[in-house]
């Protein structure tokens, strides 16, 4: 088990709405709980549904996409540790600790694509 991103709500989150607000967004349901999104002609899990939705990203391009779902639901993006990750001009960035360190342009990020991160 990799570390895990929460999409936090002030409300909970139920499935029915959960599943009614992927779609616009581009995000799709595959089975009864993972969210997946497609790109380069393949589609790449990005979350899945344990009460919460949860993400075990492993590029930054999986991250980016936590993101944009926590948007489109309403939420914030929050690590196992408290850090909290934001888009801010066009630029994503997670604060922990009281500093903000910036992890790249959102764009360039989505348009790479998943490529995993060495180990």
């Amino acid at each position: 088990m990799g570390y895990e991103l929460r999409v936090v709500r002030e409300s909970p989150l139920a499935f029915a709405e959960l599943a009614k607000a992927i779609a616009p967004a581009g995000f799709e349901l595959r089975g009864s709980d993972e969210i997946v999104i497609g790109h380069g002609g393949d589609v790449h899990p990005v979350a899945r549904w344990r009460d919460q939705l949860v993400g075990e990203p492993g590029s930054d391009w999986q991250v980016a996409q936590l993101l944009r779902l926590s948007t489109a639901l309403g939420a914030r993006l929050v690590g196992e540790d408290g850090e909290i990750y934001t888009l801010r001009d066009g630029v994503m960035e997670v604060e922990a600790a009281g500093s903000v360190t910036e992890l790249g342009k959102f764009d360039e990020i989505i348009d790479s694509g998943p490529t995993a991160w060495s180990p």
